[in-house]
């Protein structure tokens, strides 16, 4: 048995358009009436915000005044993850199909591994019909009411969760966009496949030093299995 552990958000979910959105709500928001600003084009703000470039820097580049750019990166981090915005999110292309792929493979046990709270994971879940690609047992996020810290804080300690909880298996693959992967793969000693699909570029990635970069879920499973049993999937 083989057991593909996936994050949700880059792999599964493009979050661009959610993040772009909140960045010109944020701009409208803090913005001084008659002020001129320069805002970004979506690729353009993606860019620097794969590239990790600071919220505080991304408003002073479209314009702001450093109170103001202030202000818009702490509007940004209450507002990015809320529930108004989640319905932005849409599958990245060929993710739904890799899952029916994997789907059909007896030999897979697929398990999801995301940092949004229950109520999140369940709003894509339901606007998508996603649950029916992992059991219920499989499902691992925050609860609604957790503390958080930092991704790279929390994400290695639901590894932890899980790993304590599943059943062993031959071999476990982690596949994931961010550093808070990486770290929670080699935490545990997992193989960690970093794809670029995310929110962060391959120059980001590789400071943290995956097994593998790819571009997609699709091409990240494909691989899992070929280093696993030889065995591409059909």
């Amino acid at each position: 048995m083989i057991r593909i552990i996936t994050d949700f958000d880059g792999p599964i979910m493009d979050v661009s358009e959610r993040y772009y959105r909140v960045y010109r709500f944020c701009l409208d928001t803090v913005q001084h009436p008659g002020q001129p600003l320069t805002i970004l084009s979506k690729p353009q703000f993606w860019q620097l915000k794969r590239s990790q470039v600071p919220e505080r820097q991304i408003g002073l580049m479209s314009g702001l005044d450093e109170s103001q750019a202030e202000q818009f990166a702490q509007l940004r981090r209450q507002t990015v993850h809320t529930l108004p915005y989640l319905k932005y999110d849409t599958p990245v292309a060929g993710a739904i199909a890799t899952l029916e792929r994997l789907q059909n493979q007896s030999q897979i046990d697929l398990v999801v591994m995301t940092l949004r709270r229950v109520r999140e994971l369940q709003d894509a879940f339901d606007r998508y019909d996603l649950a029916r690609f992992f059991a219920s047992d499989r499902r691992y996020c925050l609860s609604n009411d957790y503390v958080k810290t930092t991704d790279v804080q929390d994400k290695p300690l639901l590894m932890q969760q899980a790993l304590a909880e599943l059943i062993p298996v031959s071999q476990t693959w982690m596949i994931g966009d961010t550093e808070a992967d990486i770290i929670a793969a080699k935490t545990h000693g997992i193989q960690i496949i970093a794809v670029l699909c995310g929110i962060r570029d391959r120059t980001q990635l590789l400071q943290y030093q995956p097994d593998w970069i790819v571009n997609n879920l699709s091409e990240a499973t494909d691989l899992a299995l070929q280093l696993s049993h030889g065995a591409v999937l059909g």
